[in-house]
């Protein structure tokens, strides 16, 4: 299969998920190795959440700082380590509809499945904090038409989801945020809609009864969340657990480099022996970053005299498993 065959196929397997009557988990990040793990781990889809994005390459905050470019050359990478479909987040859209609809044409010639446009004044803020502003809902309409206009200029196949940003935000009410989800689709031509911050199983349930389309949601209520079965009882059809890869390696590596810095090797000595007997073990990382392959092409394309010696060479050390315990022990004497 070509690129150009793949990339239609994964937009294609988009859709099917969309269509089906049952849920969709999907976790999401900003790495393509993040992608390629959850691919391996069994998941069937992928999110590149703008947060992420901007915190873990740029270290800034969401809040509208990511560019195009940017986010078109990070997608472009997504879409290339991954066979599982990628819903990029696009904020705004990068501002009125003309941007929006010059946006989508770039993003879908990455190679990703959907991308989201959501419904907040430029800059946005993250769906996490307060602040947040919307636009009407008129301006929001067009902005999805744009975008429509502009995904079947480029393929059909991809996706375009409509995210609705009225709950939490100025002025914004549960009554307002299900009338505009239900325009997104019928006026908008929205595939899917990504309600955002819903408070309460009984809206939830009646959105996604309203609504004419496919419902992506993130919980926004002060009860513990819907169990993902009780999400799939109440019509949901993607959970998205947006940042999920990138916050968990965050709070790993907060706590391992302050064990470390207070205890040394033992710390890492005992991360990775958690890392060796867990149920999943560690991550491939011969089938995630392609070691093998590399040496595959050096055999088959570089001449014998040029060949590396992998037999008589060797790199540092990455396992502390059999660091020594005596040092531990004499300061516990002492």
């Amino acid at each position: 299969m070509n690129a150009h065959d793949a990339v239609r196929e994964k937009r294609k397997q988009f859709r099917r998920l969309l269509r089906r009557k049952k849920l969709t988990v999907m976790p999401g990040g900003f790495s393509p190795l993040y992608a390629r793990l959850a691919q391996q781990a069994g998941f069937e889809s992928f999110f590149l959440a703008g947060s992420q994005l901007s915190a873990f390459l740029y270290g800034v905050p969401d809040n509208g700082i990511i560019g195009l470019r940017e986010l078109v050359d990070h997608s472009r990478h997504m879409a290339a380590a991954a066979d599982i479909p990628i819903l990029v987040d696009a904020d705004t859209g990068f501002g009125n509809a003309v941007n929006v609809y010059h946006a989508v044409k770039e993003v879908a010639r990455a190679g990703v499945a959907a991308m989201q446009i959501e419904d907040q004044e430029a800059p946005k803020k993250s769906a996490t904090n307060a602040g947040r502003r919307c636009i009407s809902a008129e301006e929001a309409i067009g902005k999805i038409q744009a975008a429509v206009a502009a995904r079947d200029e480029v393929d059909p196949e991809f996706s375009i989801c409509a995210r609705c940003d009225t709950l939490g935000a100025e002025g914004g009410s549960f009554k307002e945020a299900l009338e505009r989800c239900i325009a997104y689709v019928k006026e908008g031509g929205a595939d899917f809609i990504w309600l955002n911050s819903v408070e309460t199983r009984e809206d939830l349930k009646r959105a996604c009864a309203r609504i004419p389309a496919p419902v992506l949601t993130i919980w926004g209520g002060k009860d513990a969340p819907p169990t993902f079965e009780e999400q799939e009882a109440l019509g949901v059809r993607i959970a998205l657990i947006p940042t999920v890869a990138a916050t968990v390696g965050l709070q790993a590596a907060w706590e391992v480099m302050n064990d470390m810095r207070a205890r040394g090797t033992r710390a890492m000595a005992e991360w990775n022996k958690h890392a060796k007997e867990n149920p999943w073990g560690r991550p491939d990382m011969d089938m995630l970053l392609g070691y093998s392959k590399v040496r595959e092409i050096e055999q088959r394309y570089i001449p014998a005299s040029l060949q590396r010696d992998y037999a008589k060479t060797w790199g540092h050390k990455v396992d502390y498993t059999t660091v020594s315990a005596a040092p531990e022990k004499r300061r516990r004497k002492a």
